[in-house]
């Protein structure tokens, strides 16, 4: 069973900083791409920043320039460094992972995963 595991979450006061990490553990083969996906009170749930196995990533407009995602494809952990967090940053923040799993000697599976999320909530 694959799982993905998220910390770092809470609150902070806007201007500060935050760094959320997510840990997949499971039978993986391999992870290609890893994300972080928010979804607020009322809104959507929206893409915030992804990162591929070599290392391209991909922004939301509302947060380049203050987040910066990373990867350490050795512990399988993605990280967000989330600085300049403004209110409207709060919101639940799930990691997504697409995996490959083998669940046979003779096949292999792609997977999509999602944590649990963390909470963050940006407020004076």
């Amino acid at each position: 069973q694959v799982q993905l595991v998220e910390s770092g979450g809470g609150l902070v006061q806007p201007g500060g900083s935050l760094r959320l990490s997510c840990a997949a553990s499971g039978s993986i083969v391999s992870i290609n791409v890893m994300g972080w996906y928010r979804q607020a009170p009322g809104k959507e749930h929206e893409l915030v920043a992804a990162i591929s196995s070599g290392g391209t990533t991909n922004y939301a407009d509302s947060v380049k320039g203050r987040f910066t995602i990373s990867r350490d494809n050795a512990k399988k952990t993605v990280y967000l460094q989330m600085n300049s967090l403004k209110p409207e940053d709060t919101a639940v923040y799930y990691c997504n992972a697409d995996v490959t799993i083998r669940p046979s000697l003779t096949s292999y599976r792609a997977l999509e995963v999602w944590g649990q999320g963390t909470l963050v909530t940006v407020s004076s």
